[in-house]
């Protein structure tokens, strides 16, 4: 099976829990991308829902589907966002920011009352670290931050290269916020929350891709269907 299909099978998943009268947040990526089209054609059908995109790349082809748009400042609270990941653990924490969004990706999250992340099961890892964590750090200054987040990540225990992330014209990639992204390839993050909480004294640093205890379900499509995984919090109560 295709690793297309098996985002698909995902996104077909994550579309059972939305419902009539929804705010939804729409994330950004290959698989959200998936569940924007299955989105489009449900609205097509009739189904009334109201969405923030995560990017200007989803907001574009949310508005060519159809599909009814709100902002954050005139809905500040939603019922639902549905994102893909670059890295899903098995305590769904995870490494997002692979498409350059995840700024707007952490705000919709945080905005919203449930987050359901969708993946193919080549994104199901036992510990994070494997892709490069991308973080989102402001132009001004950029090579004394990249060296703050060396340091610090380094007490953290995460070691490795550190690359500016490059566009196609070869120029420094420029996030939807005007910031630039840093893509650290420490291989394997032992303790999430420590690196977590370094990367967030650092000025420089808007944004770290890493997204500690904001995913209650992962839904991930692998050659023998669908896999649900629900936050630890959730399985608790």
């Amino acid at each position: 099976m295709s690793v297309d299909k098996l985002k698909h099978l995902a996104a077909e998943k994550a579309l059972t829990f939305v419902e009539r009268g929804m705010k939804l947040g729409l994330g950004t990526g290959s698989t959200a991308a998936i569940f924007v089209e299955l989105l489009g054609a449900k609205v097509g059908a009739g189904l009334d829902v109201v969405c923030v995109p995560t990017s200007e790349a989803t907001r574009l082809l949310a508005a060519r589907l159809g599909i009814r748009l709100t902002t954050l400042d005139a809905d500040p609270i939603l019922d639902l966002v549905v994102d893909g990941a670059d890295e899903i653990d098995v305590d769904l924490q995870l490494i997002k920011g692979g498409g350059g969004a995840l700024l707007r990706e952490k705000i919709v999250a945080s905005a919203s009352n449930r987050m359901v992340v969708i993946a193919d099961v080549s994104k199901k890892v036992t510990k994070l670290g494997r892709v490069p964590l991308p973080i989102e750090v402001v132009p001004f200054g950029v090579k004394s931050t990249t060296g703050h987040i060396a340091a610090l990540a380094g007490d953290a225990g995460c070691t490795g290269r550190i690359d500016l992330r490059l566009g196609a014209d070869g120029r420094a990639f420029v996030t939807d916020g005007g910031n630039f992204i840093l893509d650290c390839a420490f291989q394997q993050i032992d303790d999430p929350e420590s690196l977590a909480e370094a990367l967030q004294v650092i000025p420089g640093v808007v944004e770290h891709g890493l997204f500690l205890g904001l995913a209650d379900m992962a839904i991930i499509g692998g050659a023998g269907g669908v896999e649900v995984l629900h936050a630890k919090h959730l399985a608790d109560d």
